[in-house]
């Protein structure tokens, strides 16, 4: 029986082999690569089965399988393009006549609710503290009190770098939290924008990268009760003062104890709709006290000092905001999505 390697070989060898004749051929072979219910599909599927010694090895296989099969779909794309006669476009045209104006651009909706996120933060005192995006094992996992064995190491969540095993593409912007700890200039009052990365099935509501913005305050005698009152404070500031807000149980590795944060559906106001899955209600963050395990990592007296922390996605925030339903339209470049946010 051939093992996974060999039949990710196989289907790369028959995906090469595939006979393109027109642009429905080329569809096809998306569809049938590429799909949501295609090859690649499967092959994450059969990642799940594999003996955990041989999951990093297919990971990596079929990260590989997955570029080649976008570079071949790319190239067969350019192959029956057609192109207009550009000649002919510009002997119809008069050169006597004015140009045409030139349209002002306007600020990407992420890059506005992360502007505005930010200021309602500035006001009540934190700063911003930003790092890479290629990170190392260590600052994104395990200082992070995310054991080996937690899902989230799994290839199918992350990126890793081929060359690099223990590098990888940050999947939070949390790894800036502890870069900050490890300073030890206490006390910490941070947000920590930027862009992340996880290895997901592009959907209407998922993506491989969106951007978060994440909170941490660290000091003595930080309580939960401070965390409620700065998550509460941001609601009303940002939302409205009359968003309904509740927090939920929740489970974090990195703090103890950990909630979500719901608010009243925007779309239909609290009476159920499909955006809130008919609950009235919509998950905005996750929170939590910082877990004292953080702080032995990072070197801090963990009995003197405690902290809490959040973090949020843009993308979410954005769709309530603006009621947007497809997540995908954010990073498409469509012009006539991207003109209706002129002035935002």
């Amino acid at each position: 029986m051939p093992s996974f390697i060999e039949k990710i070989q196989h289907l790369q060898t028959q995906a090469q082999s595939f006979s393109f004749q027109s642009e429905k051929d080329v569809e096809q072979f998306r569809i049938q690569y590429l799909g949501t219910k295609g090859i690649l599909k499967n092959c994450y599927e059969d990642l799940k089965l594999a003996p955990l010694e041989e999951k990093k090895a297919l990971g990596q296989a079929i990260q590989q399988f997955k570029i080649a099969l976008e570079e071949q779909l790319e190239t067969e794309k350019k192959t029956f393009l057609t192109t207009s006669n550009t000649t002919t476009q510009y002997s119809e045209k008069d050169i006597s006549l004015p140009g045409d104006n030139l349209k002002i651009g306007a600020r990407h909706p992420i890059n506005s609710i992360k502007n505005d996120i930010i200021k309602v933060f500035q006001k009540i005192g934190f700063s911003i503290a930003e790092g890479p995006e290629i990170e190392d094992d260590w600052h994104n996992f395990t200082a992070l009190n995310i054991p080996e064995t937690h899902p989230a190491r799994d290839m199918q969540d992350t990126f890793y770098i081929s060359q690099n095993p223990t590098t990888l593409l940050r999947t939070h912007t949390s790894n800036v939290q502890i870069r900050a700890l490890k300073k030890k200039e206490l006390p910490l009052r941070i947000i920590c924008p930027g862009r992340v990365f996880r290895n997901e099935t592009i959907s209407a509501r998922s993506h491989c990268f969106f951007h978060q913005i994440e909170g941490l305050y660290v000091d003595k005698k930080v309580s939960f009760a401070d965390l409620k009152q700065t998550l509460y404070f941001f609601v009303k500031e940002f939302f409205g003062s009359d968003i309904k807000i509740r927090f939920r149980p929740s489970y974090f590795p990195f703090t103890e104890p950990s909630a979500e944060m719901d608010i009243s559906c925007l779309i239909c106001k609290g009476k159920g709709c499909s955006v809130c899955k008919q609950s009235g209600w919509v998950e905005i963050l996750g929170s939590g006290m910082v877990h004292p395990q953080l702080f032995k990592n990072c070197g801090i007296d963990e009995q003197q000092y405690t902290g809490y922390a959040w973090g949020m996605g843009v993308e979410r925030i954005a769709m309530l905001k603006y009621e947007i339903k497809d997540l995908r339209l954010f990073s498409e470049n469509d012009v006539r999505f991207l003109e209706q946010f002129r002035g935002g």
